[in-house]
């Protein structure tokens, strides 16, 4: 017997998934650029170096390209209030705040708004009233 969940989605759950929606769009943009771009930023840099970066692109475009699909996901869960898409909400923003760290140990500086916001929707995420839309206990 699946728990009840509200007949109305809460107001900043169905912003978080037109959020995440457009989050997922860009970062599938932007993880097929990353990858497609490593092997050009290798034979650039040229060496072993180059090589150790091109592949760190790559990786670092594979782990966008995680992200998206959990963000488009979250977006059509939340949208429907599916009760796996809080865990997918989750796991997006822990991934998120992961990307952030790689992005400090790249040299690519530190996001502080965005691990800010990652922040904010999980505490959202957390709250009762959520996690209830949800079905969570």
């Amino acid at each position: 017997m699946q728990p009840s969940t509200p007949s109305v989605r809460p107001q900043g759950v169905t912003i978080l998934a037109i959020l995440s929606a457009i989050a997922g769009v860009f970062g599938l943009l932007g993880a097929l650029a990353a990858i497609g771009l490593g092997g050009l930023a290798a034979g650039a840099v040229g060496g072993t170096t180059g090589a150790a970066f091109g592949g760190l692109v790559v990786v670092t475009g594979l782990l966008l390209l995680v992200y998206a699909i959990l963000a488009l996901a979250f977006a059509y869960g939340a949208w429907r209030l599916l009760p796996w898409a809080w865990i997918l909400g989750v796991g997006a923003q822990v991934l998120s705040l992961v990307l952030a760290a790689i992005g400090l140990v790249t040299g690519g500086g530190i996001n502080f708004v965005g691990i800010a916001i990652s922040a904010v929707i999980l505490y959202y995420l957390f709250t009762p009233d959520v996690k209830r839309a949800f079905g969570r206990p």
